[in-house]
């Protein structure tokens, strides 16, 4: 899972940075985000609300961006009902670092990114830390508020033993479509992961995970702050969610589907 920076997060980011430039810290931007969505698949509970942390910043060697979720299951049984999930990304600019900017057709600059993701182990025996490391670039892309795409090479390190890695190709986006007197945000990102990766401990799967948001600017509408209020919805395609195929070694252990394929309504504030 990932999340991604708004227009208006971009907008604050450049502002600061004009007053900030003799310190590393340039920007940041807050939020959280409520989501009630329905037929989730291999976690406890298929209905789910969410809370959301969110946090991004800019720096003078690159940005960070981390998050996490609460997930409440409605209708369990004989469990807490709740869970956990985060991850921290940070980003090392070499056009910063090197004080030259990496610019070559779309190309805006050039970074080296990394991921921790953090979760609770699940009852399907599914690590619960990965760590990722790769190359990236920063795109500027007719249309496009923000266009970014990560390679990373993941590696699962979590009580079920230690896995090979995979490959993991992450594009994230945010485009804004001008409507009357607010505005829709269009943003997201895709995880692919491109390969299987096994051991005698545990098997995970190659899999896509495609979660777009549109969200319509509420506070812009009603006259206050542009970006500080977003009500839309999320959608949310996972094949072989979390690297679980269908009757393979992992989903043994519960019973369901493992691709998932469904909707969540947002309500979003940025502070």
């Amino acid at each position: 899972m990932k999340r991604t920076l708004t227009t208006a997060t971009l907008a604050a980011g450049l502002m600061l940075a004009g007053h900030a430039a003799a310190s590393p810290f340039l920007w940041q931007s807050n939020s959280l985000t409520y989501l009630y969505g329905k037929d989730y698949k291999v976690d406890a509970g298929s209905t789910q609300q969410t809370v959301t942390f969110e946090h991004a910043s800019g720096w003078a060697w690159g940005d960070m961006f981390l998050f996490v979720d609460n997930i409440f299951y409605n209708g369990i049984s004989g469990r807490d009902g709740h869970t956990y999930y985060g991850e921290f990304s940070p980003r090392l600019s070499l056009g910063k670092i090197s004080g030259n900017e990496i610019k070559f057709g779309p190309v805006t600059d050039v970074l080296l990114a990394a991921t921790y993701e953090r979760g609770e182990s699940s009852a399907a025996g599914v690590p619960n830390q990965t760590y990722l490391l790769g190359p990236a670039v920063d795109l500027a892309l007719p249309g496009f508020d923000r266009f970014n795409l990560n390679l990373y090479y993941r590696k699962p390190d979590g009580k079920t033993g230690n896995p090979s890695g995979q490959w993991q190709l992450t594009p994230t986006w945010a485009m804004t479509i001008p409507v009357g007197k607010s505005a829709i945000l269009f943003d997201g990102f895709i995880d692919w992961v491109i390969n299987d990766a096994s051991n005698s401990d545990t098997e995970l799967k190659r899999n896509l995970h495609i979660n777009p948001q549109i969200k319509y600017d509420l506070g812009k509408a009603l006259d206050h702050a542009a970006g500080t209020l977003y009500v839309g919805i999320e959608y949310d395609y996972w094949s072989n969610k979390y690297g679980i195929e269908d009757g393979g070694y992992v989903s043994r252990n519960f019973v369901g589907k493992t691709d998932q394929n469904t909707f969540s309504a947002i309500v979003q504030v940025h502070f």
